[in-house]
């Protein structure tokens, strides 16, 4: 059993920090560096990807909305275009970051509203991986399972990654809950441990009705700006290996 361990990272901006990012990318496998359209800006940016090539981490591009004030988790319409435009802008201010650190660009994760809307919508989906394939590189694309984004990832060409979240709360069909609803974010240290020694050795969740949920998962994530969240980190990743999973990055 192998499963990878990413986390959202370098979402700060100017003199406003939100995320470990040390602390965390000595843990982690792989880390969704935000690219500057909900966090981030181009010193973080590149401070990221100075240290996730240092301690061999891979560098994802972590794609969003442009909703900086929004922190990218207000929902919006943007024309299928422009958002490709928006993607590959994105992934290609990253790259020149990662490339001066001495490593790559290795995958493409949206963010936020963008993540859950290309859940369930086509063209939005078929829009991030347009900008995908502007940006070049043939990047492998991480998603929810089911997703339509994972779906027009394959169609595309693109290998799809299917991830899991060992801090969110499930709905019996697989789905996320939504931030809106109480109890969407599981805030409990153990709870989060536990529940990713479930992903990565029985492919499953308790949902919040109680009946589980078939997640097969090759990455897991753990959220960056939750309080703790590099000491959470640690006791996941600490567990998995107890239980025979080999961390490792899918890329």
């Amino acid at each position: 059993m192998q499963i990878d361990l990413n986390a959202d990272l370098g979402e700060g901006f100017g003199r406003w920090t939100l995320t470990d990012d040390e602390a965390l990318l000595t843990v982690v496998t792989s880390a969704n560096v935000a690219c500057g359209f909900h966090a981030g800006d181009p010193a973080v940016m590149r401070r990221v990807c100075d240290l996730a090539a240092e301690r061999g981490v891979r560098i994802g591009a972590q794609v969003s909305y442009r909703d900086l004030a929004g922190f990218g988790r207000r929902a919006m319409d943007v024309p299928p275009d422009e958002l490709a435009a928006e993607v590959a802008y994105q992934i290609g201010a990253l790259r020149v970051f990662a490339q001066a650190a001495g490593a790559e660009v290795t995958y493409v994760k949206p963010h936020g509203a963008l993540y859950n809307r290309t859940v369930h919508d086509d063209a939005q989906a078929h829009a991030v991986v347009a900008g995908v394939r502007l940006a070049g590189g043939d990047l492998p694309v991480l998603g929810l399972p089911g997703s339509k984004l994972l779906t027009a990832a394959e169609e595309a060409g693109l290998t799809p990654v299917r991830e899991a979240f060992a801090d969110r709360a499930y709905t019996p069909e697989g789905t996320l809950v939504s931030r809106r609803e109480p109890g969407a974010v599981v805030e409990d240290a153990d709870a989060v441990v536990r529940r990713s020694v479930g992903f990565a050795v029985d492919g499953s969740v308790e949902a919040v009705d109680g009946t589980r949920v078939a997640v097969a998962a090759r990455s897991l994530c753990v959220h960056g700006d939750t309080p703790g969240a590099a000491r959470i980190a640690a006791r996941v990743r600490a567990a998995l290996e107890e239980a025979g999973v080999t961390v490792g990055a899918f890329t």
